[in-house]
């Protein structure tokens, strides 16, 4: 007797296929093989009964406030406890309701079940270059041309030092550069956009027309951004998730640029830290995509080190998956940040076994893009990792 990991219906399938169980039986079995537990937040009260009684109906449940029953509240979180198949049929009894709010509900739970069994983008269009996802985790490569970055400032100021830089992590399989001309680091000082684009210009310039990756550029100001883009540049990375400048999302939707929308915040106070970061980056993909700039050029970015103490960081790198149900590609900065000094005592130039470690851990956790400094080592790392993490689970005969 032993336990079987299956995390989707494609599992579940080659699981009930090895043992020889039916064709014609599969599809009534694979969706009872799959165990969901999904959260809702602030539900009417109204609507909350209605699910409870659904999901008792079918045979699964929907846990909710106490007070719900005494009718002392308005709202009440619900998490829905249900396998596959439940909730599939949970969505077509809440969609044949009248009430609207219902319709939503059910909804929005087809499309988290849809995302939660496979990446809905197979591929990222950057401004011409084509960055496909799925078949290995990306690597972003870091370059920072500022005198103040908290692990590399100033060594790569000069023109001549920073496109050396370029051509190194290249060579050593980053498949995106990441350009930034302002340290982000905490308590950095913010410096003008004319500052900012004296910085990046010439740099750019020189590399974006032959390089053969495409460039990204970190930066949360507008002007710098349309400068950038007006010279070629294929991705916006805003630590600030386009809700910071206001033209910052229009800027990006006239072009035909990806972005990298990352969560911040000023202060490190959250009522529910994983729920937080979710509505932030839903309503940042919202802005995007009213702005024009399709689903296919979108990246999201928990923001590890932005916003968060270390140990709200730590909860955030333990639950990746559950940010998967946003239905986005997924970037995981980690490399020799904060979090890792403050929780191992070690200086910047110590960091790289742990953020190995940290990346490794979002590979796992379906990460489809890491931001590092050490591209070298970390290729290796992944790609041993991509072996065990993206191959098709079951694909080995296991007998009858």
């Amino acid at each position: 007797m032993r336990w079987l990991e299956v995390n989707n219906v494609a599992q579940a399938r080659k699981v009930l296929e090895q043992i020889g169980v039916d064709d014609g039986g599969i599809p009534y079995m694979v969706g009872k093989a799959v165990t969901r537990v999904i959260k809702l937040e602030k539900v009417p009260t109204s609507a909350a009964h209605i699910l409870k009684q659904e999901m008792l109906a079918l045979g699964g449940d929907a846990a909710v406030n106490r007070n719900l029953i005494t009718g002392t509240v308005d709202t009440t979180d619900v998490v829905l406890l249900g396998t596959y198949k439940q909730l599939k049929r949970l969505a077509i009894k809440l969609k044949a309701q009248p009430f609207k709010r219902l319709k939503k509900i059910a909804e929005a739970l087809n499309i988290l079940l849809a995302n939660l069994e496979k990446a809905p983008i197979t591929h990222l269009d950057c401004n011409g270059k084509q960055l496909e996802l799925g078949s290995k985790t990306l690597l972003m490569g870091i370059l920072n041309i500022t005198p103040d970055s908290f692990s590399d400032g100033g060594r790569y100021l000069a023109v001549e030092a920073a496109l050396s830089q370029a051509e190194r992590l290249i060579q050593e399989g980053a498949d995106i550069l990441d350009i930034g001309a302002e340290s982000t680091r905490p308590g950095h000082t913010e410096i003008s956009a004319e500052e900012e684009w004296a910085r990046l210009e010439p740099v750019l310039k020189e590399l974006v027309p032959n390089c053969p990756v495409p460039v990204s550029v970190d930066t949360q100001k507008a002007k710098v951004a349309e400068k950038a883009l007006n010279l070629g540049v294929h991705i916006i990375n805003d630590i600030w998730g386009l809700q910071k400048d206001p033209d910052m999302a229009k800027t990006i939707g006239q072009s035909q640029a990806a972005v990298v929308l990352m969560h911040n915040k000023n202060e490190k106070e959250y009522q529910n830290l994983l729920g937080e970061i979710m509505e932030f980056l839903e309503q940042s993909i919202e802005l995007a995509l009213k702005n024009g700039i399709k689903e296919n050029r979108i990246i999201l970015d928990p923001g590890i080190g932005f916003g968060k103490t270390p140990e709200q960081n730590m909860e955030v790198i333990s639950r990746l998956n559950e940010f998967k149900t946003l239905g986005y590609p997924f970037l995981l900065g980690v490399s020799r940040k904060s979090v890792i000094g403050n929780t191992l005592n070690l200086p910047v130039e110590e960091r790289l076994e742990p953020t190995l470690a940290l990346g490794t851990l979002g590979v796992v956790a379906g990460v489809d893009i890491l931001r590092v400094h050490d591209v070298l080592e970390h290729k290796k790392a992944i790609t041993m990792a991509d072996q065990i993490i993206r191959r098709t689970k079951g694909e080995l005969y296991e007998g009858r």
